[in-house]
């Protein structure tokens, strides 16, 4: 019989994932509230349900090999973690792995120092702040119910149809200057590794964070995608101007350097596009 991994949260990750699947011999299912999502899923040949069809979501996670849990949390804490435990619970199913997908902002600033997994959080944001708290219900859980469970804390996403190019190509892109900024981020592809080669080593409690090897300040990747394109720099605009979204702006609150050493060391892991140039790179090969 098939492996099935089971995404709650079917979005841009959760797309990456089940390409993983497919390519590793597994299936993937889904979850997604909108009609028209799951609609545009099944036209790619992944499998899709509603997380609300309390029926179909228990039958998938008993099913299920693995459960990778990337909706984010709201204020009443994971929603993953809402109807999964109590459906894996009642149906006394216990899937090999559990991977809850968090966020470096669980971190904080860090004046852009190195931060580790076993490092103090200190998330600056509201959104930090839950990621925080959805961390906790699933590390408490695990044990209680017998449950594997990984947290992977992750930076920004990119990858095709979200990236410098892209916004580039659209004329969105700007450069957000504000100095000594530093962020990280991780391709949509080297993320879905990191979950699969965490599934062949599983450890009951692990931390990891999934990021490349290179933080480097937005402006400069934005710039040295130009370059690469031969179009011309974006705009100039100050991190502080009233043009720079409060969501935007909340990313410059925290500055930071996120180690992926563990992941590399317990897992076996390695980015394949190490840095944003090859990242970049891959994108504009693609078209």
């Amino acid at each position: 019989m098939s492996r099935t991994v089971l995404v709650f949260g079917g979005g841009y990750l959760g797309e990456a994932i089940a390409r993983r699947a497919d390519a590793e011999g597994a299936r993937a299912v889904l979850t997604s509230r909108s009609p028209e999502r799951r609609q545009a899923l099944e036209a790619r040949s992944i499998a899709a349900l509603d997380p609300e069809d309390a029926g179909a979501l228990a039958r998938a996670a008993a099913g299920a090999h693995a459960i990778v849990v990337a909706a984010p949390p709201d204020a009443r804490g994971c929603p993953g973690a809402r109807v999964l435990l109590p459906a894996l619970a009642a149906a006394g199913a216990y899937p090999d792995w559990i991977g809850y997908v968090s966020s470096t902002a669980v971190y904080g600033d860090r004046a852009g120092g190195w931060v580790f997994e076993d490092d103090p959080l200190n998330a600056a944001s509201i959104q930090g702040a839950r990621r925080v708290r959805a961390e906790r219900e699933w590390l408490e859980a695990g044990p209680g119910l017998g449950l594997t469970v990984q947290i992977f804390r992750l930076p920004g996403i990119y990858g095709p149809g979200r990236s410098p190019v892209d916004r580039l190509r659209a004329g969105t892109a700007r450069l957000v200057r504000k100095p000594g900024q530093i962020f990280n981020r991780i391709h949509v592809d080297d993320a879905a590794s990191g979950l699969f080669a965490s599934m062949a080593r599983p450890r009951p409690g692990g931390l990891y964070n999934l990021a490349d090897d290179e933080p480097a300040p937005a402006d400069v990747v934005t710039e040295w995608t130009a370059r690469r394109m031969e179009l011309a720099p974006p705009p100039e605009t100050e991190w502080t101007d009233p043009s720079v979204s409060e969501t935007m702006r909340r990313f410059y609150l925290d500055s930071k350097r996120v180690s992926n050493a563990r992941a590399k060391a317990e897992l076996g892991w390695r980015p394949a596009f190490a840095s944003y140039r090859e990242g970049i790179e891959a994108i504009l090969a693609a078209g």
